[in-house]
């Protein structure tokens, strides 16, 4: 019974995981969802906000976290690992967010945002999870 409790509840934290992408146009800014569905390598930047952009960037990095954090909490009930992740996600978003700002700051209007595409998706999709947990499993799973 304990371990079908623990289904539901990783279930019910990746259905928030899909709530979040589900809703990101009314949850968060973010004008470039929109321009990377067209044709962005030839097309200049959208006008925007940048610090909302940067702030629903920030927040929207920080829900699919803590969700995240709960997701593995869940599955390998460590406080080592939860730790390690935590400093893992912390020094990711700085160099990522960093990267963003860079880019959006700088970028020129000619297109080619390829490295806007993949740096902002490390930050708005919950990617780390997909190769942490791998890892963590592996990890705990070959030391036995």
């Amino acid at each position: 019974m304990k371990k079908l409790l623990n289904i539901v509840i990783i279930v019910a934290f990746a259905s928030l995981l899909v709530f979040i992408r589900a809703f990101e146009d009314s949850l968060f800014y973010d004008p470039l969802l929109h321009f990377f569905e067209g044709n962005y390598k030839s097309m200049p930047l959208p006008k925007m906000d940048t610090f909302a952009l940067q702030t629903g960037i920030a927040l929207r990095f920080l829900l699919n976290t803590i969700v995240s954090l709960a997701i593995i909490w869940m599955i390998f009930k460590d406080k080592e690992i939860i730790k390690f992740s935590l400093l893992l996600y912390s020094v990711l978003f700085v160099l990522f967010f960093m990267a963003f700002s860079f880019i959006i700051f700088t970028s020129e209007d000619s297109g080619g945002h390829f490295v806007l595409f993949y740096v902002r998706r490390f930050l708005i999709q919950p990617l780390f999870l997909l190769i942490l947990l791998p890892a963590f499993y592996f990890q705990k799973y070959k030391s036995r």
